[in-house]
């Protein structure tokens, strides 16, 4: 821990600094794991005093953290280490200002936190670096996406590379904060009747699934310029795909366990042309409802083909996952909100028990709920009391709210925290960027190669286009679709 600090925060008057990381700030704050000497440094073009940003800060702040953790005392406290530079992080010869403060603090470290549309990510590096704001004392935390495609990824990794060096540099991607995310690995590697069947041989297909009931949420602008896969697949989802597929690490350090991530990227079996028009499907969302389109949506063009929905099938080409089909599902204005993964295992070889009085075994089924109510069931069957050999499906099951002593934690903070420490293993590096980009930059060239691919209508609340279904159905599967925000799966439906 540096025993002084200075956070600067670039877009510190934008929404993810009010919803996200003041709230993750104050968490770490009110746990005393920030040093004794630091300050909070908010950097926008929005025009604010000290006085005024704090006041401004002291009513959105409410809204974003949890009643229990409202203490006045120490809001008050945490507030009276922020202050603002009124600024353009765009143009170089406002960044005179910062200079100077960051000479007269002469914090032992700083980080730089990026919450500014994509189009800054390249530019204030460069401009930290001119002013010579990029010594080894500094780090800085940029929000995905990380590059547009694979060419632009290249681009900014070398702006980086050039400003910084890897280990000063911090991708953010807040899933990975997640504690069941991370419990994926302790799930895996440190129970022995697990890790024996984790493999092709077990297992049938695995389903990633992200799906909101919200829409775009006044962000058209970013989201014609993005589409779901760019927002969420590209990093969020093929992450919790590489936790779950990735060989146990030589140890849990940042170069063994990132050094996995890559491995599971490299071995991602091409897409071809062919493959892509059979595997893919996009969507987007029509009126349903009292819910718009979105084509009706605040800037968004009234014949967008840009896709809030979007499903593949992906396979993996290595000893361990050979043959194992993985299914990614996203979407917005779904039924609900929810991120988890489904292990099918493959059913039993010989059913002893079918056609035994109408029994008929059912195929395992592991749920990862990463959000919301973190938590893990298993689903097996037993047998029903009485005559005969029916047997029903039934579940164990772990949500982490059910322990009154412990606390899953901000994912934010948990990040923000990991940088403090100077611990990147949860980010994601230059080169697990590339290899991501790499791979699904096949479905951008055809999506431009062949702008009249399908794109499929799906009423608003609804579990998106019915085409997607044939992807999970050529393996004689459904999607796993959660009725309600609960962990139990006898809450589940399907389509």
């Amino acid at each position: 821990m540096p025993k002084s600090l200075s956070f600067i925060i670039f877009g510190a008057s934008g929404d993810l600094t009010k919803r996200k990381l003041f709230s993750a700030l104050l968490d770490i704050f009110s746990e005393k794991h920030l040093p004794e000497k630091f300050e909070i440094v908010g950097v926008g073009r929005t025009p604010y005093s000290d006085s005024e940003y704090r006041d401004y800060l002291l009513g959105q702040l409410p809204k974003y953290t949890k009643p229990e953790a409202w203490d006045n005392e120490l809001i008050n406290s945490f507030i009276s280490h922020i202050r603002y530079e009124t600024m353009d992080p765009a143009k170089e010869e406002e960044y005179s200002p910062l200079v100077e403060h960051l000479k007269t603090s002469n914090s032992e470290s700083v980080i730089y936190y990026l919450a500014t549309p994509p189009l800054l990510y390249g530019v204030i590096p460069q401009h930290l670096k001119t002013f010579g704001l990029n010594g080894e004392n500094t780090r800085i935390i940029v929000e995905k996406p990380f590059g547009y495609d694979l060419s632009s990824a290249k681009q900014l990794n070398a702006i980086y590379r050039d400003a910084f060096q890897e280990h000063q540099v911090f991708r953010m991607d807040h899933f990975l904060g997640k504690e069941t995310a991370q419990n994926i690995l302790a799930f895996r590697f440190a129970n022995s009747i697990f890790e024996p069947i984790w493999n092709r041989n077990y297992i049938d297909y695995i389903e990633i699934t992200s799906v909101e009931n919200l829409g775009i949420e006044n962000r058209g602008g970013y989201y014609e310029t993005a589409g779901t896969m760019r927002d969420m697949v590209q990093n969020h989802l093929v992450q919790l795909l590489a936790l779950c597929t990735m060989e146990p690490p030589v140890k849990f350090d940042a170069d063994s366990f990132r050094n996995e991530v890559v491995k599971v990227y490299d071995s991602l079996v091409p897409l071809t042309e062919d493959y892509i028009r059979e595997n893919v499907i996009r969507g987007q969302y029509t009126a349903g409802g009292d819910k718009v389109a979105y084509r009706q949506e605040a800037h968004v063009a009234p014949d967008s083909r840009v896709e809030t929905f979007f499903a593949m099938k992906a396979e993996i080409d290595n000893w361990r996952w050979s043959g194992v089909p993985f299914f990614f599902r996203v979407g917005k204005q779904m039924p609900t909100k929810v991120t988890e993964i489904v292990v099918h295992f493959k059913k039993v070889h010989h059913l002893l028990l079918d056609n035994v009085n109408g029994a008929n075994p059912h195929a395992n089924k592991l749920v990862l709920r990463i959000q919301p109510n973190e938590g893990i069931v298993l689903r097996f069957d037993m047998k029903l009391p009485g005559t005969g050999f029916q047997t029903k499906q039934v579940e164990m099951d772990f949500v982490y709210d059910r322990l009154s002593d412990v606390k899953t934690g901000d994912p934010y903070a948990r990040l923000i925290e990991d940088c403090l420490l100077n611990d990147p293993t949860l980010f994601t590096r230059g080169d697990a960027v590339e290899s991501s980009w790499k791979y699904f930059d096949a479905i951008l060239d055809y999506w431009k190669k062949y702008p009249e691919a399908p794109l499929y209508g799906y009423p608003a609340g609804t579990w998106g286009p019915l085409e997607s279904n044939a992807l999970i159905e050529s393996v004689n599967g459904n999607w796993t679709n959660p009725c309600k925000n609960l962990i139990h799966t006898d809450e589940y439906c399907e389509l």
